[in-house]
């Protein structure tokens, strides 16, 4: 049977971060909760059907915040995926947790309803940090959080922090480092702080205390070393883990694999196709198609989005399966333009790959826009 990842957008939240531009809605009631995952549930049955030939072997509860659901709700939800979907034993399923919506019989419900690993949100251990943020808990708060998590049973956790936040110094980012490994989680996701259009941070991004351009470069480089030395190896741009805890869930992302998404915001790539919902939560409970977007991507642009994907990892294209996978030269098609980035070190060329480097990642926008645009002229 063919592997399936399914995504689930939970879009409540307890408050919204002042740099948050996914689909959350805050302060909702259970009534609106009850109604939401009604909706859900329906949904997974509708896709059902089509998954008979599929086996679920990773699932992601996403947001907004899904520790914001009652525990009763999270538990029907579970359960209606166990009960329309040829789950694998050993699939990974991942919920999303706010520290201050955390606590140990929660967590111990979730472990009972089938849930094996959580992605906590920390972004930083220094109060005036996350109050820039518009985060509402504290590093106190986290630990015990992360301590009702393990007393619970979960032996897969991920810690989130971020990069580039106001007031924020490679000092302070190192100490959060520090602090993180000595809880000892199994994955570490390291973003950089992303100011969008229409957010607080947005309208005030000339008045805030950002760190600088060296500053952050100096931030990524010396978290790659740090987490290195202490038994976190880099997989990916943002992503670290210990040997055996990389993220199966998001693989599937960089790899091209098939995923399908319900709820508001979600995007699938199944069967062929790529579509998306829109941010319409009233249509969606109302049970009203919410589809905004739905293509079938061309041979062309599927080559691009598995080279951009997977240059995303730090394993980067592997020559001979990119000429499996698409029965063409990668080298043919890209070689050109990678050249100089190669030859300057930003690209590594080694045992028939194609990587970034460590100094490539922190431009790989740039990388990818130079030879993406060159492919898409063939």
């Amino acid at each position: 049977m063919k592997p399936l990842g399914l995504y689930i957008h939970i879009p409540f939240c307890r408050s919204k971060c002042l740099y948050c531009d996914f689909c959350s809605f805050p302060h909702q009631n259970e009534e609106k909760m009850t109604e939401y995952v009604g909706a859900l549930c329906r949904d997974l049955q509708r896709y059902a059907p089509l998954c008979r030939d599929y086996t679920v072997d990773t699932v992601f509860l996403g947001g907004g915040t899904p520790t914001t659901l009652p525990a009763h709700l999270l538990k029907e939800l579970m359960g209606e995926i166990y009960k329309n979907y040829n789950v694998s034993p050993n699939t990974e399923i991942t919920a999303e947790c706010n520290p201050v919506t955390g606590e140990r019989e929660l967590f111990a419900l979730m472990r009972a309803a089938g849930i094996n690993r959580l992605s906590i949100g920390l972004q930083s251990v220094h109060e005036k940090e996350l109050k820039a943020l518009g985060r509402l808990h504290t590093f106190d708060t986290f630990a015990a959080c992360f301590a009702d998590a393990r007393a619970a049973g979960f032996e897969n956790i991920s810690i989130d922090v971020m990069s580039g936040i106001p007031y924020q110094t490679p000092e302070s980012r190192l100490e959060t480092l520090q602090k993180v490994i000595s809880l000892g989680p199994e994955h570490i996701s390291s973003y950089d702080l992303i100011i969008e259009e229409g957010t607080p941070f947005f309208k005030k991004r000339d008045e805030l205390p950002f760190p600088d351009e060296e500053d952050c470069r100096r931030m990524y480089l010396e978290g790659i070393g740090f987490l290195a030395e202490n038994g976190y190896a880099q997989y990916e741009i943002s992503n670290f883990a210990r040997a055996g805890y990389e993220s199966r869930h998001n693989r599937k992302y960089w790899n091209c694999d098939e995923y399908l998404g319900f709820g508001v915001a979600a995007h699938s790539d199944f069967g062929g196709e790529r579509f998306g919902n829109s941010r319409d939560i009233e249509a969606y409970i109302a049970g009203r198609d919410i589809t905004e977007e739905r293509e079938i991507p061309n041979k062309n642009e599927r080559i691009n989005e598995y080279v951009m994907l997977r240059f995303r990892l730090c394993e980067g294209v592997d020559v001979a399966l990119f000429k499996n996978r698409f029965g063409i030269s990668f080298e043919g098609m890209y070689g050109k333009k990678l050249a100089p980035f190669v030859k300057s070190g930003l690209v590594r060329h080694e045992g028939g790959r194609y990587f970034l480097a460590s100094e490539g990642m922190l431009v790989s926008n740039t990388i990818l826009s130079e030879i993406l645009d060159f492919a898409s002229q063939k």
